[in-house]
C-alpha cells in the first residue's frame, strides 16, 4: 500500500516522464500531491435544460444522442466528430476535435450527461469538446463540484483529479494531525482527514467552507508557532547588559537633531541594550525617515562596549552608500568601519576579513557576502539587517549564528501594513519611525500619458537648467525582453543622442558589474550627470539630495509600494521635488491604483492599498524571501483567522512547545526551510 511520502511513480499512470511534469509543479511525493490544493472550483452539480444554456457560462445538461456520430477527416492532423443531442426543450450540435473515439462512446438513442460552454457563430450555436459520462456511472466530470488545479505543459486537469483521488484513497488516514486537539475543539475546526478529503472532493460548498477554514487556520498556526518558537528561544537566552549607554558624543557629532520618532526609537534600542536578553527589534519607517542614523547609533553603542557590528544590506549599491555615509561619522568617534561586498577586490577583501577576525574593525557593512564561511569575527554582538524582507528568517539566522546570540536589529524602509508585518516580523519587537526630518517637502506626484511626452521633456530640461538632477526608471533592461516596455539601455541611448544631446545622461542597471555601478552612482552623486536612466536597482536607499524629479516609465508595471520607494529617491533635499508616472494603461483598476499614489505621500496608507489591490505575493513588486508561501490562506481576506491563529499558537508554545518528533514541529521546520539554521 502506498504511503504518504512515497514518490508519485507509485500511482497508476505515472512513469518517469509524467513524474518530471509533476515535478515542475513541485510535486514529488503523494504528500506534495495532497497539498497541491485546487486554485478554483466549477459547480457542475446543477442540471439545466438545453433551452437554458447560455454562451456566458459553462453548464451541465442531460440529453439523448439523436444522430449517429460521424467523423470527417478534414486534413492531416484534423478530424471532426459531429453529432446532435436533444432534450424536451431543444436540440444542440456537438463537435469534437481530434477525438474520433467518441463515436464509439456516444451511442445513438442513449442518454448522457454533458458539461460544456455554448459557442455562437454564423451557423448558430454549438458546443465544442464537452465532457460527458453516463447517468449511471460515478460522477467524475458532471454532477459534482470539480476542483481546478494549477497545470503545466503536458498535464491536464482530469489527470490531476484522478491522481489526487488515488493519493486520497491510499493515504488519507495517514495524514498527520498538526493542530493540537485542544486548539481544534476550542475553535470548532474539523479534522485533517475531512479537510483534505473535502478540499479535493467537496460534497457541497458548505463542506468546502468548513475544510477551507481548517486549512487556512492550520497554515497561519504553523507559521505563527514557528515565530513564537523563535521568540521564546531568543528570550530564553541570557545576554550580558551593556554598561556604557551614553550617546552624547554620537549625537554631538551629528549635523542635525533627531526627530521625536528617532528619539523614541533610540530609547527602545538603549532599553534593549540595557536588558539581560538579546535585542530582537524591527525599526520600520517611511522612505527618508532617517533609519540609517539609528543603525549608526546602535553600532556606536556596541563599539563602546567592546563589541563588533555587522550591517547587511540587500544590494552592493546600498551597502556602498551606507559605507560612504557612516564611515566618516563613525571614524570621527574612533570607530573603525570596513566594507565587504562580492565585487570588492581580493586585497581589499583580505584586509577587511583580517580586520574583522582580529577585532581592529568594529563595524562591517556588506551584502550577503557576510554570510560566507571565511568571514569570522573577534566579537560580533550586533547584527543589523537592512531591508530585511529581502533576506528572510534563515539568512538573518545564518549571520546571527556567527556570534552565538547577538543583538538583532532589523530595518525596513518599505512601509508594511500591520497585518503583513505580523507575518513577516511576528518574532520581533517593533519601533515605528513615522516622522520625516525637518525641511523635507512632500513630493508632488502626477499621472500622465504618452501624449504629454513633449511637456515631460521640457520639465526635465527645466530641472536640469536649474542645476537639479533627474531619475528616469524603466521596467526592463534590454529591448528584446521589453516587448512594448521602455528598456533602460535603448532609452538611455535615445535620450542621450536624440532628446537631450546637450545634457549628461548615465545608465544604471543590475546586470552591470559592481565597479561600473559604483562609478555611475559616484558620478551622479557628484553632480556629473544630469539624468540617470535606471531600473529598480535604485529602488532602495539611494540618496542624492540634488535629485528633484523621478520619472517612471510604464508605471503600471510596478506595485504601489515599489513606486513609493522609487518616489522616495527624490525630495531628500530642501528643493521642491516631483514624481511623474507615465502610463497609457486603460484598465480602471490600474488607473485607480496609480491615482492612489498621486493622492498621498503616506507610505503606510499606500502599502495597505497595495496589499488590498495586488495581494501579498506581489506586494513587494517581485517575489521576496521573507514572505511565506500560503497555499490556501489569503492575507487580504483571512485577517481575522490570522489573528486567531497567532493567539492560539502563542498560547500553545508557551504552555507546551511541540516535541521534535511531532507533526507540528516537522511542518514548522519544513516551512522555515533550513530548520537547523533557524531553530538551533
Amino acid at each position: 500500500m502506498p504511503s504518504l511520502f512515497d514518490p508519485v511513480t507509485v500511482l497508476s499512470g505515472v512513469g518517469p516522464a509524467r513524474a518530471r511534469q509533476l515535478e515542475a509543479l513541485g510535486i514529488r511525493t503523494l504528500y506534495d500531491l495532497l497539498t497541491d490544493f485546487p486554485r478554483d472550483y466549477e459547480d457542475r452539480t446543477r442540471l439545466v435544460p438545453i433551452a437554458s444554456l447560455t454562451t456566458d457560462a459553462p453548464a451541465c445538461f442531460e440529453a439523448m444522442v439523436v444522430t449517429e456520430p460521424r467523423t470527417s477527416h478534414i486534413r492531416r492532423g484534423l478530424d471532426l466528430t459531429k453529432l446532435t443531442v436533444a432534450d424536451d426543450t431543444g436540440r444542440l450540435h456537438l463537435t469534437f476535435f481530434n477525438q474520433a473515439y467518441v463515436a464509439g462512446q456516444l451511442a445513438y438513442g442513449e442518454t448522457y450527461l454533458f458539461y460544456g460552454r455554448l459557442e455562437g457563430g454564423l451557423l448558430g450555436v454549438q458546443m465544442t469538446n464537452p465532457a460527458f459520462e453516463r447517468p449511471g456511472d460515478p460522477a467524475v466530470v458532471t454532477r459534482r463540484i470539480l476542483p481546478v488545479y494549477g497545470l503545466t505543459a503536458g498535464l491536464h486537469n482530469k489527470l490531476l483529479v484522478r491522481l489526487v483521488g488515488q493519493a486520497l484513497d491510499a493515504c488519507l488516514e495517514d495524514l498527520p494531525e498538526v493542530l493540537p486537539t485542544s486548539v481544534r475543539e476550542a475553535r470548532g475546526l474539523c479534522g485533517a482527514a475531512f479537510a483534505y478529503e473535502t478540499i479535493h472532493r467537496p460534497a457541497s460548498f458548505a463542506d468546502l467552507a468548513v475544510a477551507r477554514k481548517r486549512l487556512v487556520f492550520e497554515e497561519f498556526f504553523v507559521f505563527s508557532a514557528g515565530l513564537a518558537l523563535l521568540r521564546a528561544r531568543r528570550t530564553a537566552v541570557p545576554h550580558a547588559p551593556y554598561r556604557n549607554l551614553s550617546l552624547e558624543p554620537f549625537l554631538a557629532a551629528l549635523p542635525f537633531s533627531l526627530t521625536g520618532a528617532q528619539r523614541r526609537a533610540v530609547d527602545d534600542l538603549l532599553a534593549d541594550f540595557a536588558g539581560s536578553r538579546p535585542m530582537n527589534r524591527l525599526i520600520q519607517g517611511d522612505v527618508g525617515s532617517g533609519k540609517t542614523v539609528l543603525a549608526a547609533a546602535a553600532a556606536y553603542v556596541a563599539a563602546q562596549n567592546g563589541c563588533q557590528t555587522a550591517l547587511m544590506a540587500p544590494t552592493e549599491i546600498l551597502a556602498e552608500q551606507h559605507f560612504r555615509h557612516l564611515e566618516p561619522l563613525l571614524a570621527s568617534l574612533g570607530v573603525s568601519t570596513v566594507l565587504l561586498t562580492g565585487s570588492l577586490g581580493a586585497p581589499a577583501k583580505r584586509a577587511a576579513k583580517a580586520a574583522l577576525a582580529d577585532g581592529s574593525a568594529q563595524v562591517v557593512i556588506g551584502t550577503h557576502a557576510l554570510l560566507t564561511g571565511d568571514v569570522t569575527f573577534a566579537r560580533l554582538d550586533l547584527v543589523i539587517a537592512d531591508e530585511q524582507h529581502r533576506f528572510g528568517v534563515a539568512q538573518r539566522a545564518a549571520l546571527s549564528a556567527k556570534a552565538g546570540s547577538p543583538h538583532l536589529l532589523v530595518m525596513s524602509a518599505t512601509p508594511i501594513p500591520r497585518t503583513l508585518s505580523l507575518i513577516l516580523y511576528g518574532d520581533l519587537d517593533l519601533s515605528v519611525v513615522d516622522e520625516l526630518p525637518p525641511g523635507r517637502q512632500p513630493v508632488d506626484t502626477f499621472l500622465v500619458g504618452e501624449a504629454l511626452r513633449p511637456r515631460i521633456n521640457q520639465f526635465i530640461r527645466r530641472q536640469a537648467a536649474e542645476g537639479h538632477q533627474v531619475y528616469i526608471v524603466c521596467p526592463a533592461v534590454e529591448e528584446q525582453e521589453a516587448d512594448s516596455l521602455k528598456a533602460a539601455e535603448a532609452w538611455a541611448e535615445t535620450l542621450g543622442k536624440t532628446v537631450f544631446p546637450d545634457l549628461r545622461v548615465g545608465l544604471l542597471h543590475g546586470r552591470m558589474k559592481g565597479a561600473e555601478k559604483e562609478a555611475v552612482m559616484a558620478r551622479f552623486s557628484a553632480g556629473e550627470l544630469d539624468i540617470l536612466v535606471a531600473t529598480t536597482v535604485i529602488e532602495v536607499g539611494v540618496d542624492v539630495a540634488n535629485a528633484t524629479l523621478m520619472v517612471v516609465e510604464n508605471a503600471e508595471r510596478f506595485g504601489l509600494s515599489q513606486l513609493h520607494q522609487l518616489r522616495g529617491r527624490v525630495g531628500r533635499g530642501s528643493a521642491k521635488s516631483y514624481c511623474v508616472l507615465i502610463s497609457d494603461a486603460k484598465a480602471p483598476e490600474t488607473r485607480a491604483r496609480l491615482k492612489a499614489l498621486c493622492a498621498t505621500n503616506d507610505g503606510f496608507q499606500i502599502a495597505q492599498e497595495d496589499l488590498k489591490l495586488r495581494g501579498p505575493g506581489d506586494f513587494f513588486g517581485r517575489r521576496q524571501h521573507g514572505l511565506p508561501v500560503f497555499k490556501v490562506a489569503s492575507l487580504a481576506c483571512d485577517l481575522a483567522t490570522l489573528q486567531e491563529a497567532q493567539e492560539a499558537a502563542a498560547a500553545c508554545i508557551t504552555a507546551s512547545p511541540p516535541a521534535e518528533d511531532s507533526p507540528l514541529w516537522g511542518r514548522i521546520r519544513a516551512l522555515f526551510g533550513d530548520g537547523e539554521t533557524v531553530f538551533n
